[in-house]
């Protein structure tokens, strides 16, 4: 994967991926055309603020609509736009109180084309729902930093993470890529995505906390880099899980990136997992992220 220098663009697209943020310009941020994506993919709270601006606005439509010509509603004043929206919004949702009702041909199709438009809403928007809440997520908890520490004589860089669930996780599988900046010899600004080779990168059973160890020996991309090299070269570090969840018997996964500013050179993890007086495992999750 290579790339140029980037170049700064006015109102750039602005994407998460802990803890850094990337930028991405030249990108149309809401593409209509993958409503889906959108509507899955958004945040909760707009999730739900563009439902309601959305009933609102179709209410206020039809509103109009009924409030447009006189006696085609029974019961409804004339010019009464507020009974009207609240008709509207009976209409839509398929209730109905029985004090109005379509008192013309008008009146009659109108209301159709609302219930018509309610119910596909209403199957659409329940679809939607049920996707956002049954999809799987993995509460897998990543440190603050990693760290490049000697183990067994070879300087070796390490990420601890934890299962944050009360559940068991099961067949966990793990992959540690770096994305660094080089140069080749006509000053050509590129980056490069290599991969780290793990100690182990499958974990049957993943109950408290597991430390991934990549050797910084010859042949690892970072081998000869210390902290000064990998900010001048905007090194990233990203961690990929994979694993089941045996409560809700689906595959769950989670992707983490790690700066230059977070890679700490001779320090180490604190003992994170300890044993109880009755004889258990217990995992300190407070202990996480800290080194020494």
């Amino acid at each position: 994967m290579s790339s140029r220098r980037p170049v700064r663009r006015a109102n750039p697209m602005r994407g998460r991926q802990a803890p850094f943020e990337l930028l991405k310009s030249g990108v149309t941020r809401f593409d209509l055309r993958d409503r889906y994506h959108l509507l899955v993919a958004a945040p909760w709270p707009v999730f739900a603020l563009t439902a309601f601006a959305f009933v609102m606005v179709l209410n206020v439509i039809f509103a109009l609509l009924y409030a447009l010509r006189p006696g085609a509603i029974q019961n409804l004043a004339t010019g009464d736009v507020v009974h009207a929206f609240f008709f509207s919004l009976e209409t839509l949702s398929t209730v109905g109180y029985g004090e109005m009702a379509p008192a013309s041909l008008y009146g009659h199709v109108v209301a159709s084309i609302e219930i018509l438009i309610g119910m596909t809403f209403m199957a659409i928007f329940t679809g939607i729902l049920f996707v956002r809440f049954s999809r799987p997520k993995a509460k897998i908890l990543f440190p603050d930093n990693i760290v490049v520490t000697p183990h067994n004589g070879q300087p070796t860089l390490m990420v601890r993470i934890a299962n944050g669930r009360l559940t068991m996780l099961t067949h966990a599988s793990a992959k540690l890529t770096v994305m660094v900046g080089e140069t080749n010899q006509e000053g050509q600004f590129f980056r490069r995505v290599y991969d780290l080779d793990l100690l182990r990168e499958d974990l049957p059973i993943f109950p408290l906390t597991w430390t991934l160890m990549h050797v910084v020996d010859e042949t690892s991309p970072l081998y000869g880099l210390g902290a000064e090299e990998l900010e001048a070269r905007q090194a990233r570090v990203f961690l990929i899980i994979e694993a089941r969840d045996a409560a809700i018997g689906a595959q769950v996964h989670d992707v983490h990136g790690f700066g230059p500013q977070q890679i700490r050179f001779g320090m180490r993890y604190i003992d994170a997992v300890v044993t109880s007086e009755a004889g258990s495992l217990v995992a300190d999750i407070s202990k996480l992220s800290l080194v020494e």
